[in-house]
């Protein structure tokens, strides 16, 4: 069997733990009788430098072609410079949906056992549609004065303004999403996040759809909770709940919220997935102050790898990966500072403890 796969090193520890995972990926199709070739292709700063662009065409021509691949971790300036690349690969190919498990490996550092929990969260609407104007333009006054004429709601002068789209479509597609994987993994409830006490219409009309999705899906249970609330409830009782579907803005937080709750964002992967492509990735930023410093914790992009390989039908070498990485977790000898209880070792070390189990 072969794969051709789209490879996104990303910037910051991405080059690093691309690396590991890669290695760990290529380990298991010698072992299970697959082969995979990387198509490696640029996005980010260094690619804005080289070809004009943050996002080339030939990198999503790339993925369109392979319909699958495996991305690091990209840097998003704050306040300014240029918008997501993550954000723009989602809306360009169209991956409605974003999955981020989160499950306890016995052995890391957290005050919870037993999680394992999956966010579905809408991945092109929301506010990060990035439809903003900014303070002072002449589009943000036009904006002010336009809500003006159409509502009693005062918006002060010189504010910057973000519009929120939330529409049945989307929010029925990503609710049906989260049933048909529920019903394919053996997930039991769906919980729906939302603000729609507050955000009436917006809210309201993604609480509303995805109450109409789950009439069709008698078989799982079905509940809502505001998110303020579903914040807490997820701090206090975790183990209470199987699935969150969320808004695009929501889901963002509450998955970071749920990587705290297993060990932190070094243990978290995600994928987006759409009808025609799926890119899978870490959950966590860059790190540009520990680029090359070989001690980052590779699990997510491992991880996310696991995932992938699952996408493309090797489910097999998914679990034994995914058994693999448990595996270290839990003796503690090889693993990063933090997931070690005595002496930490590099990110190098890891990945070759992780391939030793793969390769037992």
């Amino acid at each position: 069997m072969e794969h051709e796969i789209t490879l996104i090193q990303g910037d910051g520890i991405g080059p690093e733990v691309t690396h590991a995972a890669r290695m760990c990926v290529d380990a298991l199709g010698k072992s299970n009788g697959f082969n995979v070739y990387w198509d490696v292709q640029p996005a980010g700063a260094d690619a804005l430098k080289k070809y004009g662009s943050l996002l080339p065409e030939r990198t999503l021509d790339s993925i369109r072609r392979n319909k699958v691949a495996l991305k690091g971790p990209i840097t998003t300036p704050i306040g300014g410079g240029f918008r997501s690349v993550n954000v723009a690969l989602r809306q360009e190919l169209d991956l409605f949906a974003n999955v981020r498990p989160v499950r306890t490996f016995e052995g890391t550092k957290s005050r919870y056992s037993n999680i394992d929990l999956v966010i579905i969260r809408e991945n092109t609407e929301d506010l990060y549609a990035g439809i903003e104007f900014k303070a002072g333009s002449k589009d943000a006054k036009d904006m002010i004065k336009f809500v003006k004429s159409k509502s009693s709601k005062e918006v002060r002068a010189g504010s910057a303004l973000a519009i929120k789209p939330i529409s049945s479509f989307a929010s029925r597609r990503i609710a049906k999403f989260a049933f048909e994987y529920a019903k394919i993994k053996g997930r039991k409830k769906v919980t729906a996040v939302h603000k729609a006490n507050i955000m009436k219409y917006t809210d309201g009309l993604f609480l509303k759809s995805a109450q109409s999705v789950a009439r069709n899906y008698k078989d799982i249970e079905f509940e809502s909770k505001i998110v303020d609330d579903m914040c807490m409830q997820l701090v206090v009782k975790p183990d209470e709940y199987d699935m969150l579907l969320c808004p695009n803005l929501y889901g963002d937080i509450i998955s970071d919220l749920c990587a705290g709750l297993v060990g932190g964002l070094g243990m978290a992967p995600g994928g987006n997935i759409g009808k025609r492509a799926a890119v899978f990735e870490p959950v966590h930023g860059s790190a540009p102050k520990h680029a090359g410093k070989n001690d980052v914790n590779p699990v997510a992009c491992i991880l996310a790898a696991a995932m992938m390989l699952g996408n493309i039908g090797e489910h097999k070498s998914q679990l034994e990966l995914e058994h693999a990485v448990a595996k270290v977790i839990k003796d503690g000898k090889k693993v990063t500072y933090d997931l070690a209880k005595g002496k930490a070792v590099g990110t190098k070390e890891m990945t070759m403890e992780i391939l030793k189990e793969i390769t037992k």
